[in-house]
């Protein structure tokens, strides 16, 4: 079970016939990484979740990083934040359960303000998202008059309502480069992860001013981390999410959003590839791609693995933790996002091994 937080985890349920009956076709998705006994602790939950979701009329958002009892056996919908909060808008269900972090909910909120959705740990957070507030955002603006504001979705919904236009991993260099036309200025303000700014600058002649922020997980891989791995494993194909510094990116062959990383493995089955991000979602990639070998450095992020099972069904039970924002808020907010969708992007990764980044980004406080 992970190790994170799980408070409800000592009213086990029992494993019966039933739910034998209920779970068994789910095992082998997991059977590769759960052994059967710890199946047996799982079960009972994935039974009774599945069951209270159809008499609720909910659905559950799988996040890519959560562990595989989740991704595989609960979750009606897998992905990114972002695809994750459309396939909500999508979908006719009254309730939706985000098993991800808080800044999920709140997108999946702001795209379905007329359904609940539920967090099942308040405290399942993100250092990037907390990196920022929206008077931080107001303060840069007046510093930086006329400069557009680009956000990465990983933000707040405060955040989100100081933003012109939403941007994610895969996207960013061309919502970048259209907020300059569309704003008419040689500055753009992205922001709050330094990282991936300082990525994006790499690809475009646009100024790029950014914010101090970090993803816990992904900053601490280095160059060394990934030298290594390629010793280890000669010839192994390396993946990495651009949340990560300039540095690793340029020792990888691909870089790209979560699903960049799960289609590019999809499309081109690899014989050896490692993803440098949260290390649960190797696990939910390989599950899908059998005939792949996946070596696994791992980095956990403490705030996705706050979300278990059983606080799933806590969730659902007792209709809890409501997330609530105001109505003034998730309007701007909605209309970055909006913005967002709204335009015909073709990108597909960060870049290639061919184009390794150069730092090039203005770091900024408000």
């Amino acid at each position: 079970m992970p190790a994170f937080g799980n408070e409800f985890d000592n009213d086990q349920l029992p494993f019966t016939d039933a739910v034998r009956a209920k779970t068994d076709h789910l095992y082998p998705k997991v059977a590769k990484f759960i052994p059967e006994i710890e199946w047996r602790v799982h079960a009972p939950y994935i039974a009774a979740i599945n069951d209270l979701k159809r008499e609720k009329n909910a659905v559950i958002l799988a996040h890519n990083y959560m562990t595989p009892e989740i991704y595989n056996c609960v979750g009606d919908f897998a992905g990114d934040s972002l695809q994750l909060a459309k396939e909500a808008a999508r979908t006719d269900a009254d309730i939706i359960v985000q098993a991800g972090v808080h800044f999920m909910a709140e997108t999946s909120k702001i795209l379905c303000p007329e359904k609940t959705v539920l967090i099942p740990d308040l405290k399942a957070g993100c250092s990037l998202a907390a990196s920022i507030t929206g008077d931080d955002v107001r303060l840069l603006k007046q510093k930086y008059p006329g400069a557009p504001v680009v956000t990465y979705v990983n933000s707040t919904a405060d955040v989100k309502a100081e933003t012109d236009i939403c941007c994610t991993s895969s996207n960013a260099v061309e919502i970048v480069e259209h907020a300059a036309k569309e704003w008419n200025s040689d500055t753009v303000l992205f922001l709050p992860d330094q990282y991936l700014a300082r990525n994006v600058a790499a690809m475009t002649d646009v100024k790029i001013v950014t914010w101090a922020g970090a993803c816990e997980v992904h900053e601490r891989f280095t160059a060394e981390d990934i030298r290594e791995l390629r010793e280890g494993t000669p010839g192994v194909i390396v993946l990495a999410h651009p949340e990560c510094p300039p540095d690793v990116l340029a020792e990888a062959d691909f870089a790209g959003s979560t699903s960049g990383m799960s289609n590019y493995v999809r499309d081109n089955q690899p014989k050896n590839v490692v993803l440098i991000t949260e290390c649960s979602m190797s696990d939910n990639v390989a599950s899908e791609n059998p005939n792949v070998n996946f070596v696994r450095p791992c980095n956990l992020c403490p705030h996705m693995k706050r979300i278990s099972l059983p606080k799933i069904l806590r969730s659902l039970q007792a209709m809890e933790h409501k997330v609530e924002i105001d109505p003034a808020v998730m309007a701007k907010a909605r209309q970055a996002i909006e913005r967002m969708i709204a335009l015909p992007l073709t990108r597909q990764s960060m870049y290639t091994h061919e184009r390794a980044p150069e730092v090039a980004a203005v770091e900024a406080r408000a």
